[in-house]
């Protein structure tokens, strides 16, 4: 299988997708960002002195996502339908877990909307937490679930 952002001759191009059908498409990508017990306790209830950090960082990857095509060089500027942020407390890391949702219709996936999403809202917890831990640590970015198109289904396993 080639990749399909180089040319014949090994250049970078952004991929032709007119002759694609409109479909509806779906990403889901999900990571986390781990932290101190001191940290996560500050987040989860609600005492940061920068105010509330999982809206914030919820409303910084909703915003990502929509900006997408101008940090991906050779990504396509989409009509995204829908994103969804989801932070979920995980007292085990300690630290909260990302799935970011992006919908949209269109001809090509949002796959690099929904990494985009994740990774932008870990990066916000960061910074808006680093006064405290500058050692929080962020990892297990992935798509977990691709819909739509001509590949059809993708479920991470």
């Amino acid at each position: 299988m080639a990749l399909t952002h180089f040319d014949g001759k090994g250049d970078a191009h952004m991929v032709d997708v007119s002759d694609k059908a409109v479909t509806s498409r779906i990403a889901i990508a999900e990571n986390y960002i781990k932290m101190r017990q001191e940290t996560f306790d500050i987040i989860s209830e609600g005492k940061s002195k920068k105010g509330d950090v999982l809206g914030v960082a919820r409303l910084a990857g909703i915003m990502a996502a929509k900006r997408t095509a101008d940090l991906i060089p050779l990504c396509h500027p989409l009509p995204i339908t829908k994103v969804s942020i989801e932070l979920t407390p995980d007292p085990a890391l300690p630290g909260f877990r990302i799935e970011a949702t992006v919908k949209t219709t269109g001809q090509t996936g949002v796959e690099m909307e929904a990494l985009t999403a994740a990774s932008v809202t870990a990066l916000t917890v960061y910074d808006m937490a680093k006064a405290v831990d500058k050692a929080m640590e962020i990892g297990g970015l992935r798509v977990v679930l691709k819909d739509g198109g001509k590949s059809g289904r993708f479920v991470a396993t």
